[in-house]
């Protein structure tokens, strides 16, 4: 299949696939005349590539353990490398201290929201030159 066909079958733009590829996630087969041509399983590896970038993952990391993810029906598991484990584990403690980080920063925003001062009763000066 074209690019075309794997954008519709996937939702994924034809111009963020060329980025997969470019970033080593996609390998098509190339036609003489350049264009790319896709197989079924890179429907499921699209997929695979969209579950990991939604587990927080960077393209970076991704090239790095999909090679070593093994599949069940068409979940991803940790099988295949050892060191896979330890990596995802890893990247899950970075995502942990981010959104450690960002608790903390909202709940910064959030004194600041409740300590501001009670809404008087009076109204607000007049703006300069208006009647």
């Amino acid at each position: 299949m074209r690019i075309g066909e794997l954008a519709r079958r996937t939702g994924v733009s034809q111009r963020l696939l060329r980025y997969y590829e470019e970033q080593g996630l996609l390998t098509p087969q190339r036609l003489p005349s350049g264009y790319r041509v896709y197989t079924d399983s890179d429907v499921l590896r699209v997929a695979h590539i969209r579950s990991l970038l939604a587990a927080g993952l960077s393209t970076d990391t991704i090239a790095e353990v999909l090679p070593c993810m093994g599949v069940d029906g068409e979940r991803l598991i940790a099988s295949i490398c050892p060191e896979l484990v330890d990596e995802l584990l890893v990247e899950r403690a970075r995502i942990s201290a981010s959104i450690q980080a960002l608790q903390e920063a909202q709940s910064a925003l959030d004194t600041i929201i409740t300590a501001r001062p009670a809404a008087s009763s009076t109204a607000a000066p007049a703006p300069a030159g208006s009647p």
